[in-house]
């Protein structure tokens, strides 16, 4: 029984050493999901470029706004969303960094040494609805 342990333990340093390489895009999938299920983003913020080819094909990039760094085993994430009006803003943030970071180190392993969450606006829209419909009662 002694040497089927052994070999049990020896099969996980195996596993460990390989070479497992995981690209940036796949993490910056993982945090993008975990972002989305976050209540008070409106949407992430990306570039031009992420807008026009989401258009063109007709599907939604999860990685939009979303920079990753990985080293060996450990990785730095940037997020930039835009909120809803009315969330708290720090509250929004925190919950964003606790997500992506379980949710990229339990799919990948890798180590998540800072996630980075980039206010770049604020969605209005449903704030300036709500005024005019006050108003018209």
């Amino acid at each position: 029984m002694e040497n089927e342990e052994v070999k049990e333990i020896g099969e996980e340093i195996a596993l460990e050493n390989s070479n497992i390489k995981i690209a940036d895009d796949v993490v910056a999938v993982i945090a993008g999901v975990a972002v989305s299920e976050v209540q008070g983003v409106y949407e992430m913020s990306g570039g031009f470029a992420g807008g026009i080819s989401e258009v063109l094909s007709g599907k939604k990039n999860l990685a939009k706004g979303i920079k990753v760094e990985i080293s060996e085993k450990t990785t730095k994430i940037d997020v930039n969303i835009i909120v809803e009006y009315g969330t708290r803003i720090p509250d929004v943030a925190f919950e964003i960094q606790n997500k992506v970071k379980k949710a990229v180190e339990t799919m990948t392993g890798l180590n998540v040494t800072e996630v980075n969450v980039h206010v770049q606006g604020v969605n209005t829209d449903n704030a300036i609805t709500d005024k005019k419909e006050e108003i018209q009662k």
